[in-house]
């Protein structure tokens, strides 16, 4: 087999030593691009997430193979001996993002007082190490596991070493590195030397990629016979190679692993040493990562201290009973539900979890249906049993997004009531931008807990299958940790919240009375005319159509308007529109910001932007919409996120009923396909110009006040002041620029997104911007105060002091902290806003 699954090899031999060797630097760079952990920071708002990721793989390495030598080998700063071959060796790679820089030493000071040995060798690279330390262990009759996702490091594979990859939990051995590259690990050098290495900025042969390169090998045997064959090797791909002749043996060095690099240090020597447990829990204090315990002994690997549980799985009516009198005689019980659908309106329950104290937890199946399933209660029977527990005003319940349990109970015929808690709404109140607010990431940052995750027990992909195929005894565990997880994270957030009596008022004011508002509004759905929406269909694909057309006549030629590859050469190979941007990879770009800078001079930019604004609408609304009606009800469900959006504001998915274009007709024809039930009507209500009335009343401008106060048009004495005109003699397009101005200032915008947005010089937008702020002298003072005041507190807040945490707001990367500071000046707004109209929700 070329690949094993989990532990040693099976032709391992037990009494063989094993030297583990890990690329830090691949830890490091997988760590900081999970999501979840990307959020990650500590309450001085420095980021954790790849310290906490990084920590967390090695542990699990360690614990997983118990090697009996262990290193971690990361890059050396500095250039090494193939910058001296090459100068423009890696000049293609970007900068490190300064996150990620900022977080090299914590995981380096980290490692080393953990007592794991850390290799770093000025002149070469992490991978040189590894080699050398590879095949000297070999040469030992040592064992090597290789953890990292460098290629390169496949050419050293053999009999004695082999690599890891612990994202699939498999080893690669010879076959392994065949079956993945088409070639032996010997010709893996040839193979690199042929494709060569974008991101390392090493010549290949061009239009020569992997498979090409694995066929020429195969075919030819080696590189050196390919380059003897040369002339004879047909085509475009032919020419290419002839004339990479000359660059091939600067390639094959650069590529080519150095096994030779003078080490202090041989594999029998990597051993773990006993932790700094002072300065290990001066470090994690510092970066607030918890409750992990370094080991006095063996790999001095941190670990953790597991919680006594008792997780029951209730089977019969006898097992059940005990636990519904703990569940009447709680004070806060912890419910959460498993079903078969994340769509609430279709969902069914399959069981039903619950926890009253830590560590103590039970998972009732009710609906496993897979063969050979055990005989589980009768779900209608229990739930009858539960309901008066669930529908009990004063049972208080805690839940994790307990919206959608609220909306599954209710396809059974019961009302969730006494709510008391919800760990989402806890984690979002109390930090929006500390993390994902899902049961796992919130598990990892408040309680450093692991947790079962659904696609442990219910696999991944296209095998994943609904839980009521889940066995039993999986899903038993998964579902009354979740309870269990859930009650812990209460204890550990709720006393957070209760420290700032502000917070606790916006969490038991808004944000917990608006979830049953949302519920109900998700179950009440909403009414479409699908006859119109089809019909809309039809006659959006006749526009679509003709653009097309006339999309082609301009072009010259037919292409495919969909395809931004064959829009990239027609408007820049074929017609020779200027380059205004390019990709990240070089290319010239057909992204919307710069289609609509191109329009403003050329037809046929103007006419893909038509194109692709209408084929939204009609995949997205027309054609989509009639297909989410509900077969239960024949409305739409949205569902409404409280705990998304970073400044408080709601958020609406599946179908994102808050987006519907009403600026064009097209759209506006959408919007009247939403229909009221006969004797109804539908009633659309707004605040006028809320932002700009909360930047009033937090700016204190004298001007702005006044404007309000006297209900005149915001727009034209904003338009009267900059253009220097009487309000009387303001033109369309002048208030059309103050309007700009208005909003834009609120969002932060500079001189030159104004210059952009208004197609002006970026000199005249200056002089607007510039007038603006003469006028309203106190719009300026609010910026500034609130820049400096983000700055020094780490976080701006609402007019109801939600908070929202500014990770950014002194980052050396120009970019990520001007970012920042336009967040700084419009989250106050954008929150109050969100805020006043969920008061509103709450009040109707």
């Amino acid at each position: 087999m070329p690949v094993y699954h989990t532990g040693f090899p099976p032709n391992r031999n037990v009494k063989t030593k094993l030297l583990i060797l890990v690329d830090g630097s691949y830890y490091l760079f997988r760590a900081y691009h999970v999501p979840n952990l990307r959020a990650l920071h500590n309450d001085r708002g420095e980021p954790t997430g790849a310290i906490y990721g990084t920590l967390n793989m090695l542990r699990k390495l360690i614990q997983d193979y118990q090697p009996d030598y262990f290193a971690v080998v990361f890059d050396a700063k500095g250039k090494n001996f193939r910058h001296a071959i090459f100068p423009a060796y890696k000049a293609n790679r970007p900068p490190m993002p300064e996150e990620l820089a900022c977080q090299i030493r914590p995981v380096h000071d980290l490692i080393r007082a953990l007592g794991l040995p850390l290799l770093s060798i000025e002149g070469v690279e992490a991978d040189d190490v590894i080699a050398t330390l590879a095949t000297r262990a070999a040469d030992q009759g040592i064992d090597t596991m290789i953890s990292s996702g460098d290629k390169d490091l496949a050419q050293i594979v053999n009999k004695r070493i082999r690599m890891i990859n612990t994202m699939a939990n498999v080893i690669v051995n010879a076959e392994g590195v065949r079956e993945k590259f088409g070639v032996p690990p010997e010709r893996i050098v040839d193979y690199l030397t042929l494709i060569g290495d974008s991101v390392d900025n090493v010549p290949g042969v061009p239009k020569v990629g992997p498979k090409t390169a694995a066929k020429w090998l195969n075919q030819y045997g080696s590189l050196e016979n390919i380059v003897r064959n040369a002339a004879s090797i047909p085509g475009k791909v032919g020419e290419n190679l002839r004339a990479s002749l000359d660059q091939l043996p600067l390639a094959r060095t650069l590529v080519t692993l150095k096994c030779d690099v003078d080490l202090d240090v041989g594999p029998d020597q990597l051993l773990a040493s006993p932790p700094d447990q002072a300065v290990v829990q001066e470090q994690l204090g510092h970066w607030q990562i918890k409750s992990w315990i370094p080991e006095s002994a063996g790999a001095g690997t941190p670990g953790k201290t597991e919680k006594q549980r008792a997780y029951q799985t209730l089977l019969t009516r006898a097992e059940l009973l005990p636990w519904l009198e703990k569940l009447r005689s709680a004070g806060l019980m912890a419910f959460d539900t498993e079903t078969t659908s994340l769509d609430y309106m279709a969902a069914q329950i399959v069981g039903v979890s619950f926890a009253v104290e830590p560590g103590q937890a039970a998972y009732v199946p009710l609906a496993h249906d897979y063969p050979a399933a055990p005989v589980q209660l009768g779900r209608d029977e229990t739930l009858r049993l539960l309901q008066p527990l669930l529908e009990d005003e004063h049972r208080a319940k805690v839940g994790h997004n307990l919206k959608y349990d609220k909306n599954v109970l209710a396809n059974h015929g019961i009302t969730l009531r006494g709510c008391r808690h919800d760990t989402m709404l806890e984690s979002y109140v109390l930090d929006s931008v500390a993390t994902r607010h899902d049961l796992d990431s919130l598990a990892r940052k408040y309680l450093d807990c692991q947790t079962i995750t659904y696609e442990d027990v219910a696999g991944k992909g296209a095998k994943q299958v609904t839980f009521n195929r889940v066995p039993v005894e999986k899903a038993a565990e998964y579902a009354a940790e979740d309870a269990d997880v859930t009650l812990a994270l209460h204890r550990a957030l709720w006393p957070r919240i209760q420290e700032q009596p502000a917070l606790e008022q916006l969490y038991t004011g808004i944000e917990m009375p608006l979830m049953p508002v949302l519920s109900r509004m998700e179950r009440n759905g909403v009414a479409i005319d699908v006859d119109m929406l089809r019909q809309q269909s039809r006659q959006l694909e006749e526009e679509l159509r003709r653009l097309e057309e006339q999309a082609h006549a301009l072009a010259g030629e037919s292409f495919n308007i969909s395809s931004p590859k064959q829009i990239q050469a027609v408007l820049y190979d074929r017609l020779g529109l200027p380059i205004l941007e390019k990709t990240p990879t070089g290319q010239p770009s057909t992204a919307e910001s710069v289609l609509q800078d191109l329009a403003v001079d050329y037809e046929l930019p103007r006419l893909i932007l038509d194109y692709r604004g209408l084929s939204k609408l009609k995949s997205t609304y027309t054609d989509r919409l009639p297909e989410q009606v509900s077969a239960r009800s024949g409305r739409v469900h949205t569902s409404y996120h409280q705990a998304v959006a970073a400044t408080g504001r709601l958020s609406s998915s599946d179908p994102n009923l808050q987006n519907i274009p009403v600026r064009t007709e097209e759209g506006r024809r959408i919007r009247r396909a939403f229909i009221a039930p006969p004797g109804c009507v539908l009633i659309a209500a707004d605040y006028s110009q809320i932002e700009l009335r909360i930047m009033a009343h937090l700016s204190g401008d004298g001007g702005l006040l006044d404007a309000f106060r006297r209900g005149v048009d915001v727009h034209r004495m904003t338009a009267a002041e900059v253009f220097g005109v009487q309000a009387a003699g303001v033109t369309p397009e002048q208030r059309r620029t103050a309007k700009v101005i208005n909003f834009g200032l609120i969002y932060g915008m500079s001189a030159f997104g104004l210059a952009r947005q208004l197609g002006i010089e970026r000199s005249l937008a200056k002089a607007y911007v510039d007038r603006y702020f003469e006028r309203y002298p106190g719009v300026k003072n609010y910026m500034d105060e609130t820049r400096d005041r983000a700055r020094a507190q780490g976080y701006v807040e609402t007019l109801f002091h939600r908070r929202l945490y500014l990770p950014q707001i002194n980052s050396r990367n120009a970019a990520q902290r001007q970012y920042a500071e336009r967040t700084a000046i419009n989250a106050p707004m954008q929150g109050s806003a969100a805020d006043i109209i969920k008061r509103a929700m709450i009040a109707v």
